[in-house]
């Protein structure tokens, strides 16, 4: 029995990441400080673009199953990636970074390992130009049960609806972990995500989520509201544990009727790319060891200010260390 104290799901994408500058990004048409879906061909002509790249195994959900067993929890991703080059890097990266990867790499997967194109911006500003390939066709038969025996926490990434298999997919993992008792969680990922997929994020919230994090404008496109205290009211009616993370601003937090607000020292980020998943990291860790709400919302605080002080999605710094010596645990 393995024992996973969190199991992630999602997209597995290789993060192939590159400065520009924004008169590069208007010149390329790339829309600055969000994720956008490409097809293959646009991804092969960014990816050429590039003046300079750093690759590592990305994926919102990934990265925070990462940053997890960086602080030594048992971790298993389930993804889908085909048996070409970047797949094959991108299931040694997760075994080498201490992470399972129980689905080995397909030959034949009909769309090539995905991949996203972020472009840094000099203020650090993440543009995200993902294609969809062979891990958005991640379906329900590519779950594998065996994961869940002894599981934890289950956490879902948005993205991984758009498209249907996905949703499948998903399904499927919140029955095995409800069936083993765990607890399940998802991070809305985007606005657009929000916004294509309100009614399925709204009866998920309502009726299987125990968690739920998000940003301002993922909760406000939610909810169809300016007032992001209204669209907090509605997912708290409906959800136990709710997160806001609001840039700069203090990150808002509830538990039934418990209200917190985790302040946020502001700093000019190096690469902003990770910061919401490292944050999910540091806020999971200290809801899996069972900490108190604010200290879960200080702890990512903490591993989201780690991962924007350098280039790349991941931590480098040890964040049990940085725990310590902001007295959290």
């Amino acid at each position: 029995m393995n024992n996973y104290d969190v199991i992630g799901i999602g997209n597995a994408l290789v993060d192939v990441i590159g400065h520009a500058s924004d008169t590069f990004l208007d010149h390329m048409g790339i829309e600055k400080g969000i994720m956008q879906l490409i097809e293959r061909e646009r991804a092969e002509v960014l990816y050429g673009a590039m003046q300079d790249r750093t690759e590592t195994p990305g994926g919102s959900v990934a990265n925070t199953i990462a940053g997890l067993g960086s602080l030594g929890l048992s971790t298993a991703f389930i993804g889908k990636v085909k048996d070409d080059a970047l797949g094959r890097f991108y299931a040694k990266g997760m075994e080498d970074a201490g992470t399972a990867f129980p689905n080995p790499p397909i030959a034949n997967a009909e769309a090539p390992t995905s991949r996203s194109m972020i472009f840094v911006s000099p203020d650090g500003e993440r543009s995200m130009n993902t294609y969809l390939g062979a891990g958005a066709d991640l379906g329900q038969a590519d779950v594998p049960h065996d994961v869940f025996a002894g599981g934890k926490i289950l956490f879902l990434e948005g993205y991984l609806f758009d498209k249907p298999d996905g949703k499948t997919a998903f399904a499927e993992a919140a029955r095995q972990m409800k069936t083993v008792g765990g607890k399940s969680g998802i991070t809305l990922s985007d606005p657009f995500c929000a916004d294509r997929h309100r009614a399925d994020f709204q009866r998920l919230i309502a009726e299987e989520m125990d968690f739920v994090i998000g940003n301002i404008a993922e909760w406000t496109t939610l909810y169809e509201t300016d007032d992001l205290s209204a669209a907090l009211d509605q997912a708290s009616a409906h959800c136990e544990t709710v997160v806001c993370t609001c840039s700069g601003d203090p990150v808002l937090l509830r538990r039934g009727d418990e209200r917190v607000e985790v302040p946020v020292h502001k700093v000019v980020p190096v690469d902003a790319t990770g910061a919401g998943d490292q944050f999910a990291a540091g806020f999971l860790y200290g809801f899996v060891t069972g900490q108190s709400l604010e200290i879960c919302g200080r702890m990512g605080v903490t591993a989201a200010a780690e991962v924007i002080g350098h280039i790349g999605p991941r931590p480098k710094a040890d964040l049990k260390t940085l725990f310590a010596e902001q007295g959290l645990i």
